[in-house]
């Protein structure tokens, strides 16, 4: 599987935090581990009109009736996507953590672990456009002025919760919920609900993802010798707690984790969104940047 990076509108910029297209030769079978990333997202992709997907499990779930045009919403554990020995494409728009409820006008927590046909929120038939569309630029100029009429006709923002996840990411080694919600000026119970509604998931687990994420990036730079003085620079309460907390979110020990990098090393950019690619017989399968 071959990536590519594509420019984000300027009027998305608040909201979409990466756009990518790509493009299986189908000559192999595909599997992709896709880790904790914070992002929800909407997916197209297609093989003549058809879903390529097979199956999408996780440790407690599993699932085949994926659409060509779905939107996904946040994770709380890793999952593989199989694919069908096909050759495809596929444009994924990966959505800032607070845009399922700016964009789309919807509690985000109603997505959590799940996925809906984007037609749900459209009111043409985007899917059927995107299936005939003569070129990948025809699709994404459809797919980003559907955002784009969204966003125009938006009425639901948080700027407090879209604060504290800034916050957060400028922070994410030594930042608490009791931090951000007295920071905030906003009663715990309050702010737990309206981060909820807002992201998807607990200010809590939100925290521990990106720390996650800032392990996976910080492994990859190569940065620190050792995982114990890893696990101190991000402020893991000590080594056992940073081991649970990895292989609660990857699926990997962070020796595992660490090796696994090591081995294939990704991008720092493409780490946060793709674990790994599984091709069997094709090893190109990461995004470039």
């Amino acid at each position: 599987m071959k990536y590519k990076l594509v420019a984000i509108p300027k009027i998305l910029q608040e909201h979409v935090e990466l756009i990518t297209v790509g493009e299986h030769n189908g000559e192999a079978n595909l599997a992709t581990d896709v880790y904790l990333n914070a992002l929800p997202g909407i997916v197209f992709q297609h093989h003549n009109g058809r879903s390529p997907i097979d199956n999408i499990t996780t440790a407690s779930s599993y699932r085949a009736d994926t659409s060509t045009l779905f939107v996904y919403g946040q994770m709380t554990e890793p999952n593989i996507v199989n694919y069908k020995k096909e050759p495809f494409t596929a444009t994924t728009i990966f959505l800032k953590p607070h845009a399922l409820q700016t964009l789309l006008g919807i509690n985000a927590s109603a997505l959590t672990d799940d996925l809906v046909e984007l037609r749900e929120f459209s009111a043409g038939d985007l899917n059927m456009q995107l299936l005939e569309a003569g070129n990948e630029q025809m699709r994404l100029t459809l797919l980003t002025n559907f955002l784009a009429s969204k966003l125009k006709q938006a009425t639901t923002c948080d700027r407090l919760i879209e604060e504290s996840l800034r916050i957060i990411h400028n922070n994410v080694s030594c930042v608490t919920v009791k931090y951000l919600f007295e920071c905030l000026n906003l009663s715990e119970r309050q702010f737990q609900k309206r981060f909820s509604q807002t992201v998807g998931v607990t200010p809590q687990f939100y925290i521990r993802v990106k720390r996650y994420n800032e392990v996976v990036r910080l492994m990859q730079a190569g940065q620190f010798e050792t995982l114990t003085n890893l696990a101190y620079h991000l402020n893991y309460y000590d080594q056992s707690h940073f081991v649970r907390d990895i292989k609660a979110l990857s699926g990997m020990t962070p020796k595992n984790l660490f090796n696994c990098y090591a081995e294939e090393p990704l991008s720092t950019t493409s780490s946060l969104y793709f674990q790994k690619v599984n091709a069997f017989d094709e090893r190109d399968g990461f995004l470039q940047f």
